[in-house]
């Protein structure tokens, strides 16, 4: 059915069920020559929680100072143009991942949906978000442990951190999808408390009482301001796309990777736009706010100190500490390890970070890495006095990037190559969602666009080695799926190894005559 559907997309039918390419439950990975190595055992409400959890709904709390900066104030507009603008992005997501449902992000969707080389580069660049946002995460848990208990320091909390979540991801997926809807549930009771108690101040007259400048201020309003916020806020958002990548453990059908994304975007989003407006109504000083910055992190936690007390101040800053360290960075952790061992599959990386445990069938060798490098790089920035901004431009950057390569890829494998008919979903969505990421990248930090420049730079003359040494980035060829089990391929069957010849690189079906309806 998989050829099949492609075949249908190539007719140009606007149908929902002819336009998409869906795949058989049992084994949807055989159309692509590969295995089915990892377990499925996620369902659509797993994969809920688990772009939840990676977007925490509590992330708001440990950025808002720099977003009521950026933003002039106005932090409640600044959240709801970013959802509207990462909706674009998930609806692309859904698409790709329905034509697509292997593990590997927009890595696979790039390589297939336009060509080998392309989806290298959109690897690479994304490497940027999945690589560095788990170390992300654990420097900003050290930091705000060590707020709270100084007597320990910071290294110490983020090994630990680390240490705990690795463990938590070697025992298998299943164990990952359990303590994710622990941790949700514990962080939406904190977002609860703080809720009920902000609007009980508000009447009560503590703050400013509450009125609409969070959402529009004619003083301070223009749209660049606006959107060079969004570039900030857009952190909060980052995780929803991490679902994609477990697309090779999703047990339902391919549709339900992208309805969990965009049913996480719109309760995140939901969630992110009231807890900001209540806290940007309580800010004991919003104009130095503006003025002076939150250099120290703590602008949320001054909020709920004015609504209810030191209690609640700390009780805010401890969910954000465990919420940054252990949830959001222990399904960041098993993100990235997907997105290394799907480019590990296919050779882009080195084999043994496609080795899959034999008994708790998760990619070890990449979820051990994934460990290392979060370790040494947050104890690196932890030394450094711009360690967080200077990691949170590259993962944002990373991610904005990617996103654009995964606009053009619905266009360019649906429209042009499949000819499809269906122009809102194909072409008008992802141009949408194109032209708003562009807007917010072009409005990016300055420091971020020349780091993130630079490493596409690295990643271009790693491509053209590539080239130059006769090891063209291909994919594995549709249809084979006779290699035996124990071949180095690790779980890739490419046709010329079985003795076959290879599709076309970009994943689309054996050539033959074009059916236009």
């Amino acid at each position: 059915m998989g050829v099949a559907g492609d075949v249908r997309a190539r007719r140009g039918d606007s149908s929902e069920e002819n336009v998409m390419t869906e795949r058989p439950a049992s084994d949807p990975l055989r159309d692509y020559g590969y295995r089915q190595e990892l377990r499925r055992s996620l369902s659509f409400r797993d994969l809920l929680v688990y772009g939840l959890v990676f977007m925490v709904p509590i992330a708001p709390f440990g950025i808002f100072g720099s977003v009521f900066q950026s933003s002039g104030g106005m932090v409640a507009l600044t959240y709801a143009v970013g959802m509207v603008a990462m909706m674009f992005t998930a609806l692309s997501y859904a698409q790709m991942a329905r034509a697509f449902p292997m593990s590997g992000s927009v890595y696979a969707y790039a390589g297939r949906g336009i060509a080998p080389p392309v989806g290298f580069l959109a690897g690479w660049m994304i490497l940027l978000d999945y690589v560095l946002v788990p170390g992300l995460l654990y420097l900003i848990a050290g930091i705000a442990m060590h707020s709270l208990v100084p007597a320990v320091p910071v290294w110490v909390w983020l090994a630990g951190f680390v240490v705990l979540n690795t463990a938590v991801n070697y025992t298998g997926i299943r164990m990952t999808a359990r303590v994710n809807k622990v941790m949700l549930l514990a962080e939406l009771a904190v977002l609860a408390v703080f809720v009920v108690i902000g609007v009980v101040a508000l009447a009560q007259g503590r703050g400013r009482g509450f009125d609409f400048t969070p959402v529009y201020n004619g003083a301070t309003f223009s749209w660049s301001l606006v959107f060079g916020a969004v570039s900030v806020a857009v952190l909060s958002f980052l995780g929803f796309d991490g679902i994609s990548t477990l697309a090779e453990e999703n047990k339902d059908s391919a549709r339900a990777i992208g309805r969990s994304m965009v049913a996480a975007l719109l309760l995140a989003g939901a969630l992110f736009i009231v807890q900001t407006w209540l806290a940007s109504l309580l800010v004991p000083d919003p104009d130095g706010l503006v003025g002076e910055g939150d250099p120290g992190g703590t602008a949320f936690y001054d909020a709920a100190r004015v609504a209810s007390g030191e209690w609640l101040a700390t009780l805010t800053a401890a969910a954000t500490a465990v919420a940054w360290g252990f949830a959001n960075s222990l399904v960041a952790q098993a993100a990235t390890s997907r997105l290394l061992y799907a480019m590990a599959r296919d050779r882009r990386l080195p084999s043994f970070l496609a080795r899959v445990h034999p008994r708790h069938r998760v990619p070890v060798n990449a979820t051990l890495l994934t460990a290392a490098v979060s370790l040494g790089l947050g104890l690196y920035m932890n030394s450094r006095d711009d360690g967080v901004t200077l990691l949170s431009s590259l993962v944002n950057f990373g991610a904005l990037t990617t996103f654009l390569v995964l606009h053009v890829s619905v266009v360019v494998h649906y429209l042009i190559r499949g000819r499809s008919r269906d122009y809102w979903r194909h072409l008008i969505a992802p141009a949408i969602g194109f032209a708003v990421l562009a807007y917010v990248v072009v409005n990016a930090d300055i420091a971020a666009q020349r780091l993130g420049f630079v490493w596409l730079g690295v990643g271009v003359v790693v491509l053209a080695g590539l080239l130059l040494s006769g090891r063209r980035p291909r994919l594995a060829a549709v249809g084979s799926t006779d290699e035996p089990a124990d071949s180095p391929t690790n779980g890739r069957t490419d046709g010329p190894s079985a003795g076959r010849p290879a599709a076309p690189p970009h994943g689309d079906p054996p050539a033959g005559p074009r059916q236009d309806g």
